[in-house]
């Protein structure tokens, strides 16, 4: 088996997540893309790899537990360990209808995605985790799940009240301070990410920030300069409030 770095990135064909497995390709790592569509994985992996990256597609559907289960199998054949996890994979949905008129299987939708995905996904890895010397764990949540901004009305996220998305980042969050006390004894950094206001293809283009930008707190954790910070919502300006 190698010793090489290695990382996992989940939706990572895309966006933020290509972006993060591209940064951590040029620091070094060997990486993992997890793709719900094992073609566009693919295309996304072989990319990478001409531009001279050790990159690889790995079929995995954050909402399948099969899938979930599999994908961990597979990669237990290609190394004995696992420096980095990176649970990009996340959908948004919902910000047209009021809180009070969002229907509930909205909600459930972004919930699978967003909160059990990446729980499911953590659980499935921890061996691997646990295996590498210091590994990190990132979620990528975003300023929408932190309550105290939603209650400042100074925050320019005040008024965007989406009831499903908001509530799965808070949720996601929680869940990433309850990884980060359990994993915390096997050297395990679990840390939250708020990528920022980021233009995707998932948000239409919107957004004042680049993924390259979105990229910086993750890459900088996964490369330990951030003085083993854990159980942290962090993004650009430093730590956000739960």
């Amino acid at each position: 088996m190698t010793t090489t770095k290695t990382a996992l990135v989940t939706g990572a064909t895309r966006g933020i997540g290509h972006e993060i497995a591209r940064q951590l390709a040029e620091t070094g790592h060997e990486v993992w893309l997890g793709s719900r569509d094992e073609k566009r994985g693919e295309e996304a992996a072989a990319k990478l790899r001409a531009k001279g990256h050790k990159v690889h597609a790995l079929p995995l559907d954050v909402t399948d537990d099969a899938s979930v289960m599999e994908a961990a199998r597979l990669l237990a054949g290609k190394t004995d360990h696992l420096d980095v996890l990176v649970n990009n994979a996340g959908i948004a949905q919902g910000f047209d209808n009021a809180p009070d008129e969002e229907p509930i299987g909205n909600v459930k939708d972004v919930y699978e995605v967003n909160v059990f995905g990446p729980i499911r996904v953590t659980q499935a890895f921890v061996p691997l985790l646990k295996a590498a010397s210091g590994a990190q764990v990132v979620m990528i949540s975003s300023e929408l799940g932190s309550i105290s901004a939603l209650l400042d009305p100074g925050s320019e996220f005040y008024g965007a009240n989406s009831l499903g998305y908001n509530s799965s980042k808070t949720a996601l969050n929680a869940a990433t301070i309850s990884f980060a006390k359990a994993l915390e004894p096997h050297g395990i950094k679990v840390n939250a990410v708020d990528p920022g206001f980021t233009a995707t293809d998932m948000n239409g283009g919107q957004g004042y920030r680049s993924v390259a930008q979105a990229a910086e707190i993750p890459i900088a954790l996964a490369n330990g300069k951030m003085n083993g910070v854990t159980a942290a919502f962090l993004n650009h300006n430093g730590t956000l409030g739960w």
